[in-house]
C-alpha cells in the first residue's frame, strides 16, 4: 500500500542523514517506525480502552489471590 506523508523539514533532513549513513534507504527507516510504533500504540490504547471498561464495571477483574487460587499456587 502505498501511502505520502508531510515530514518538518528537520525530521526529514534527520532521516535522510540516518539514511545516507546507514546505506539504506528513507522507507525501510520510515516503514521500521511505523512497525514498531504501531506495536505501542496498539498496548496503549487497547489497555486504555480495558482500564475504562474497569471503571464502568463493564470488565471482570480479578485479585491475585483469587488468581493463586484458581491455579493452585497455594496449596
Amino acid at each position: 500500500m502505498a501511502t505520502s506523508i508531510r515530514l518538518a523539514p528537520e525530521t526529514e533532513k534527520r532521516l535522510d542523514f540516518l539514511a545516507s549513513r546507514t546505506g539504506r534507504t528513507k522507507a525501510y527507516y520510515l516503514r521500521e517506525i511505523i512497525e514498531q510504533g504501531i506495536e505501542e500504540l496498539e498496548d496503549y490504547y487497547l489497555a486504555a480502552d480495558v482500564l475504562e471498561r474497569v471503571r464502568k464495571g463493564q470488565e471482570q477483574v480479578h485479585s491475585a489471590a483469587e488468581m493463586r487460587k484458581d491455579l493452585g499456587l497455594d496449596d
